[in-house]
């Protein structure tokens, strides 16, 4: 429902968002064509086909959502920006794609064939997506949160709410707690929470994401936001009071948490109807992608190459 248009809404900084073209858009057979015969056939098999729209990837619903919310407010508080290795001229069927599905994405980086990151911060972008790992890494690297997108057999979310999870430790908090759990185990960093419960965590690289996504929120009346965020994390009990308090501190707030005590998240991210979940270990993102779109964040300790 749109805001009445007397009513005066907030001033909201825009969350920008980079993603991929295979991000975006499910381009397995036209990589197939790249792999097996090489960047002419591939040149050529794109130009043949630039007016058939490519089937939607795994981000597409959650891209599509996004881009939803700009619908029911004055301002347009999300921008998309696509960036591709194709070129401008084999990248034309990805603008044509992006045209029949009717998604307000006009800015875009073809790089032709280098990676195109680099150019995430030139846009100034809170969140990069992309199914290329090393180019995930960089990002997180110069500061932007960044996150790999996983095959995943989900389909998209039923609820017309927009709905984002979070793990804690590493994505939306730094490491430090979980250093400590992977050095000394679970009752030292028990005893390191409960012993710090005042101290505020630092902040993880999606700390941004989560705030531009408040801001979003409260231009909406109280009860009426079509987004819903959500902390699922493995903390329990009395691992969790910093946690809150942290959250409080940096006065944001956030719509559910979930403090599962090691219980696999899986279910549990069905059950809130998720329409991604952001993680950092590996592990969890394989078990969290048979119920929901998921995003591996390769930060922190468990992501240490030695």
């Amino acid at each position: 429902m749109t805001a009445p248009s007397n009513s005066k809404q907030p001033s909201i900084d825009p969350l920008v968002i980079a993603i991929s073209s295979r991000a975006l858009f499910d381009l397995a057979e036209s990589h197939q064509v790249y792999e097996e015969e090489g960047l002419a056939a591939y040149q050529q098999y794109q130009i043949a086909r630039e007016s058939e729209p490519l089937p939607p990837g795994d981000a597409f619903s959650l891209v599509q959502k996004l881009l939803r919310l700009n619908e029911q407010l004055e301002e347009s508080p999300v921008q998309v920006i696509l960036l591709s290795r194709n070129s401008a001229d084999t990248g034309l069927r990805i603008f044509n794609s992006i045209k029949h599905y009717g998604l307000d994405i006009s800015r875009a980086a073809f790089s032709g064939g280098e990676s195109p990151y680099r150019y995430i911060s030139a846009f100034n972008s809170h969140l990069f997506l992309s199914t290329d790992g090393a180019d995930v890494r960089r990002a997180l690297e110069s500061g932007v949160a960044a996150a790999t997108i996983l095959p995943s057999n989900k389909a998209a979310a039923e609820s017309a709410t927009l709905k984002i999870a979070f793990d804690g430790d590493a994505v939306l908090f730094s490491d430090d707690s979980e250093r400590i759990y992977k050095k000394d185990g679970l009752e030292a960093f028990t005893r390191n929470e409960v012993a710090a419960v005042d101290e505020p965590l630092s902040g993880g690289p999606f700390k941004p994401v989560l705030a531009a996504l408040q801001q979003i929120q409260m231009a909406f009346p109280i009860g009426e936001s079509p987004l819903r965020t959500c902390l699922v994390t493995a903390r329990a009990a009395p691992a969790h009071e910093r946690v809150v308090k942290t959250l409080r501190h940096w006065n944001i707030r956030i719509d559910e948490s979930l403090f599962l005590g090691g219980l696999d998240k899986g279910e549990f991210l069905r059950a809130f109807d998720a329409d991604v979940f952001f993680d950092d270990q590996q592990g969890h993102c394989d078990s969290a992608r048979n119920h929901v779109a998921t995003g591996h964040v390769p930060s922190g300790v468990a992501n240490d190459v030695d």
